[in-house]
Protein backbone atom coordinates (compact mmCIF):
# COMPACT_ATOMS: atom_id res chain seq x y z
CA UNK A 1 0.00 0.00 0.00
CA UNK A 2 3.00 2.53 0.94
CA UNK A 3 4.76 1.26 -2.20
CA UNK A 4 1.83 2.12 -4.54
CA UNK A 5 1.10 5.53 -2.80
CA UNK A 6 4.98 6.19 -2.90
CA UNK A 7 4.37 5.15 -6.47
CA UNK A 8 1.87 7.71 -7.50
CA UNK A 9 3.47 10.45 -5.66
CA UNK A 10 6.28 10.33 -7.84
CA UNK A 11 4.04 10.09 -11.32
CA UNK A 12 2.40 13.25 -9.99
CA UNK A 13 5.39 15.18 -9.24
CA UNK A 14 7.00 14.52 -12.78
CA UNK A 15 3.73 15.20 -14.36
CA UNK A 16 3.96 18.73 -12.23
CA UNK A 17 7.32 18.94 -13.16
CA UNK A 18 6.59 18.30 -17.11
CA UNK A 19 4.07 21.03 -16.94
CA UNK A 20 5.87 23.48 -15.15
CA UNK A 21 8.70 23.65 -18.10
CA UNK A 22 5.75 23.25 -20.39
CA UNK A 23 4.94 26.19 -19.46
CA UNK A 24 8.12 27.81 -18.90
CA UNK A 25 8.31 26.82 -22.59
CA UNK A 26 5.52 28.58 -23.50
CA UNK A 27 6.13 32.13 -21.98
CA UNK A 28 9.57 32.68 -23.25
CA UNK A 29 8.11 32.04 -26.99
CA UNK A 30 5.28 33.88 -26.49
CA UNK A 31 7.49 37.20 -24.97
CA UNK A 32 9.83 36.15 -27.15
CA UNK A 33 13.11 36.32 -25.14
CA UNK A 34 13.69 32.71 -24.72
CA UNK A 35 13.33 32.31 -28.49
CA UNK A 36 14.61 35.38 -29.75
CA UNK A 37 17.71 34.77 -27.90
CA UNK A 38 18.50 31.30 -30.09
CA UNK A 39 17.55 33.19 -33.38
CA UNK A 40 19.77 34.68 -35.41
CA UNK A 41 19.63 38.49 -36.26
CA UNK A 42 18.51 39.82 -39.18
CA UNK A 43 20.64 43.63 -40.05
CA UNK A 44 19.97 46.05 -42.14
CA UNK A 45 22.08 48.73 -43.78
CA UNK A 46 21.37 51.36 -46.44
CA UNK A 47 23.89 54.04 -47.70
CA UNK A 48 23.66 57.04 -50.42
CA UNK A 49 25.91 55.77 -53.39
CA UNK A 50 27.12 59.03 -55.87
CA UNK A 51 27.88 62.37 -54.74
CA UNK A 52 25.61 65.84 -55.97
CA UNK A 53 21.74 65.96 -56.11
CA UNK A 54 21.31 62.61 -57.95
CA UNK A 55 22.03 59.49 -56.11
CA UNK A 56 21.22 55.80 -55.38
CA UNK A 57 20.42 54.61 -52.66
CA UNK A 58 21.55 51.07 -51.64
CA UNK A 59 19.62 48.56 -49.13
CA UNK A 60 21.49 45.22 -47.87
CA UNK A 61 19.61 42.94 -45.17
CA UNK A 62 21.97 40.08 -43.86
CA UNK A 63 20.48 36.91 -42.37
CA UNK A 64 22.59 34.60 -39.82
CA UNK A 65 20.48 31.71 -41.81
CA UNK A 66 21.78 29.80 -44.31
CA UNK A 67 20.21 31.31 -47.54
CA UNK A 68 19.45 27.63 -48.57
CA UNK A 69 16.82 27.62 -45.85
CA UNK A 70 15.57 30.50 -47.49
CA UNK A 71 15.19 29.85 -51.12
CA UNK A 72 11.24 29.99 -50.89
CA UNK A 73 11.56 33.48 -49.38
CA UNK A 74 10.86 36.95 -50.58
CA UNK A 75 11.63 40.30 -49.38
CA UNK A 76 10.22 43.38 -49.84
CA UNK A 77 11.05 46.30 -48.60
CA UNK A 78 8.60 49.40 -47.90
CA UNK A 79 10.37 52.61 -47.79
CA UNK A 80 9.22 56.10 -46.93
CA UNK A 81 10.90 58.80 -48.91
CA UNK A 82 11.46 61.78 -47.09
CA UNK A 83 9.57 65.73 -48.68
CA UNK A 84 13.45 66.36 -49.39
CA UNK A 85 13.96 63.79 -51.80
CA UNK A 86 12.17 62.24 -54.81
CA UNK A 87 11.74 59.11 -56.54
CA UNK A 88 11.24 59.45 -60.57
CA UNK A 89 8.67 56.98 -62.16
CA UNK A 90 9.06 57.03 -65.14
CA UNK A 91 13.15 56.58 -64.32
CA UNK A 92 11.87 53.07 -62.19
CA UNK A 93 9.79 52.41 -65.14
CA UNK A 94 12.76 52.36 -67.41
CA UNK A 95 14.97 50.72 -64.72
CA UNK A 96 12.21 47.63 -64.85
CA UNK A 97 12.48 47.17 -68.40
CA UNK A 98 16.08 46.75 -68.43
CA UNK A 99 15.81 44.51 -65.50
CA UNK A 100 18.23 46.82 -62.93
CA UNK A 101 15.63 47.15 -60.13
CA UNK A 102 12.25 46.08 -59.32
CA UNK A 103 10.44 48.93 -57.57
CA UNK A 104 7.15 50.50 -57.80
CA UNK A 105 5.63 53.68 -56.51
CA UNK A 106 3.11 53.45 -54.28
CA UNK A 107 1.82 56.92 -53.65
CA UNK A 108 -0.61 58.38 -56.09
CA UNK A 109 -0.99 61.93 -56.09
CA UNK A 110 2.97 62.90 -56.66
CA UNK A 111 4.53 65.97 -58.37
CA UNK A 112 8.24 65.83 -59.06
CA UNK A 113 8.61 69.89 -60.26
CA UNK A 114 7.71 70.60 -55.93
CA UNK A 115 10.27 72.02 -53.62
CA UNK A 116 10.80 70.05 -50.71
CA UNK A 117 8.11 72.35 -48.37
CA UNK A 118 5.21 71.81 -50.81
CA UNK A 119 5.56 68.22 -51.29
CA UNK A 120 4.53 65.19 -49.44
CA UNK A 121 6.22 61.92 -48.17
CA UNK A 122 5.75 59.21 -50.58
CA UNK A 123 6.52 56.12 -50.73
CA UNK A 124 8.27 52.97 -52.68
CA UNK A 125 8.02 49.48 -52.87
CA UNK A 126 11.02 47.74 -53.49
CA UNK A 127 11.49 43.79 -54.63
CA UNK A 128 15.10 42.95 -52.79
CA UNK A 129 17.24 40.43 -54.50
CA UNK A 130 19.57 38.03 -53.57
CA UNK A 131 23.27 39.16 -53.37
CA UNK A 132 26.07 37.17 -55.43
CA UNK A 133 28.58 38.04 -52.76
CA UNK A 134 26.89 37.23 -50.12
CA UNK A 135 24.96 33.68 -49.61
CA UNK A 136 22.73 35.11 -46.60
CA UNK A 137 22.50 38.92 -48.40
CA UNK A 138 19.27 40.34 -50.35
CA UNK A 139 20.54 43.84 -51.46
CA UNK A 140 17.73 46.77 -52.88
CA UNK A 141 18.96 49.49 -55.27
CA UNK A 142 16.89 52.87 -55.60
CA UNK A 143 17.55 56.00 -57.27
CA UNK A 144 16.64 59.07 -55.45
CA UNK A 145 16.77 63.28 -56.22
CA UNK A 146 17.04 66.03 -54.11
CA UNK A 147 14.01 68.69 -54.31
CA UNK A 148 14.56 72.76 -54.26
CA UNK A 149 14.82 73.69 -50.87
CA UNK A 150 13.68 76.91 -49.08
CA UNK A 151 16.61 79.32 -48.75
CA UNK A 152 18.21 79.99 -45.53
CA UNK A 153 18.93 83.22 -43.71
CA UNK A 154 22.63 82.05 -42.72
CA UNK A 155 23.37 78.42 -43.18
CA UNK A 156 24.12 77.00 -46.61
CA UNK A 157 23.04 73.52 -45.91
CA UNK A 158 20.12 71.33 -44.79
CA UNK A 159 19.56 68.06 -43.33
CA UNK A 160 17.39 65.00 -44.34
CA UNK A 161 16.41 62.39 -42.24
CA UNK A 162 15.66 59.09 -44.39
CA UNK A 163 14.24 56.64 -41.34
CA UNK A 164 14.47 53.10 -41.54
CA UNK A 165 12.28 51.22 -43.85
CA UNK A 166 9.46 48.50 -43.45
CA UNK A 167 11.19 45.20 -44.08
CA UNK A 168 8.64 42.50 -45.40
CA UNK A 169 9.13 38.58 -46.14
CA UNK A 170 7.13 36.12 -47.72
CA UNK A 171 7.84 32.49 -47.80
CA UNK A 172 6.22 29.53 -49.00
CA UNK A 173 6.64 27.28 -45.56
CA UNK A 174 7.27 28.59 -41.97
CA UNK A 175 11.08 28.92 -41.01
CA UNK A 176 12.04 29.71 -37.66
CA UNK A 177 13.11 33.22 -38.10
CA UNK A 178 9.50 34.08 -39.34
CA UNK A 179 8.37 32.82 -35.43
CA UNK A 180 11.20 34.63 -34.05
CA UNK A 181 11.04 38.21 -35.93
CA UNK A 182 7.46 38.41 -37.74
CA UNK A 183 5.33 41.59 -35.95
CA UNK A 184 2.43 41.43 -38.50
CA UNK A 185 0.81 41.00 -41.50
CA UNK A 186 0.59 43.15 -44.66
CA UNK A 187 -1.17 42.61 -48.03
CA UNK A 188 1.34 43.51 -50.90
CA UNK A 189 1.55 42.20 -54.39
CA UNK A 190 3.33 38.94 -54.88
CA UNK A 191 5.57 40.60 -57.29
CA UNK A 192 5.34 43.46 -59.80
CA UNK A 193 4.59 41.07 -62.58
CA UNK A 194 1.82 39.68 -60.96
CA UNK A 195 -1.92 41.50 -59.52
CA UNK A 196 -1.92 38.72 -56.95
CA UNK A 197 -1.69 39.43 -53.53
CA UNK A 198 0.27 37.92 -51.13
CA UNK A 199 0.32 37.87 -46.85
CA UNK A 200 3.82 39.40 -45.88
CA UNK A 201 5.56 39.39 -42.37
CA UNK A 202 6.58 42.36 -41.31
CA UNK A 203 9.51 42.03 -40.07
CA UNK A 204 11.49 43.45 -36.68
CA UNK A 205 15.06 43.57 -37.40
CA UNK A 206 18.67 45.47 -36.29
CA UNK A 207 19.72 48.52 -38.39
CA UNK A 208 23.21 49.33 -38.39
CA UNK A 209 22.32 53.00 -38.37
CA UNK A 210 19.59 54.42 -36.64
CA UNK A 211 18.70 56.88 -39.46
CA UNK A 212 20.45 57.84 -42.89
CA UNK A 213 21.39 61.42 -43.56
CA UNK A 214 22.25 63.95 -46.16
CA UNK A 215 23.58 67.33 -46.14
CA UNK A 216 21.88 69.13 -49.25
CA UNK A 217 23.23 72.60 -50.08
CA UNK A 218 20.64 75.49 -50.30
CA UNK A 219 20.99 79.34 -51.39
CA UNK A 220 21.00 81.81 -48.78
CA UNK A 221 18.35 84.78 -48.55
CA UNK A 222 21.09 87.87 -48.57
CA UNK A 223 21.83 86.32 -52.69
CA UNK A 224 18.10 86.82 -53.89
CA UNK A 225 18.87 91.25 -54.94
CA UNK A 226 22.19 89.99 -56.50
CA UNK A 227 20.83 86.40 -58.03
CA UNK A 228 17.42 87.91 -59.53
CA UNK A 229 19.66 90.78 -61.11
CA UNK A 230 21.79 88.83 -62.46
CA UNK A 231 18.94 86.50 -64.35
CA UNK A 232 17.24 89.29 -65.10
CA UNK A 233 20.37 90.75 -67.00
CA UNK A 234 21.60 87.48 -68.41
CA UNK A 235 18.07 86.64 -69.99
CA UNK A 236 17.32 90.67 -71.18
CA UNK A 237 21.04 89.95 -72.84
CA UNK A 238 20.10 86.78 -74.44
CA UNK A 239 16.95 87.57 -75.69
CA UNK A 240 18.56 90.32 -77.48
CA UNK A 241 21.25 88.45 -79.12
CA UNK A 242 18.57 86.14 -80.31
CA UNK A 243 16.76 89.23 -82.13
CA UNK A 244 19.45 90.36 -83.48
CA UNK A 245 20.29 86.76 -85.14
CA UNK A 246 17.13 86.89 -86.51
CA UNK A 247 17.08 90.33 -88.03
CA UNK A 248 20.01 90.20 -89.61
CA UNK A 249 20.27 86.37 -91.00
CA UNK A 250 16.69 85.43 -90.95
CA UNK A 251 14.71 85.54 -94.19
CA UNK A 252 11.32 87.09 -94.07
CA UNK A 253 8.57 87.44 -96.73
CA UNK A 254 5.75 90.13 -97.08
Amino acid sequence: MAASALAWLLLWAAGLVGRLAADISDARFSDGKGVRATCSEIILRQEFLKDGFHRDLLIKVKFGESIEDLQTCRLLIKHYIPTGLFVDPYELASLRERNITEAVMVSESFNLEAPSYLSTESAVLIYARQDAQCIDCFQAFLPVHYRYHRPHKKDGDTLIVVNNPDLLMHCDQEFPILKCWAQSEVAAPCSLKSEEICQWKNMQYKSILKNLTVQVPVGLTIHTSLVCSVTLLITVLCSTLILLAVFKYGHFSL
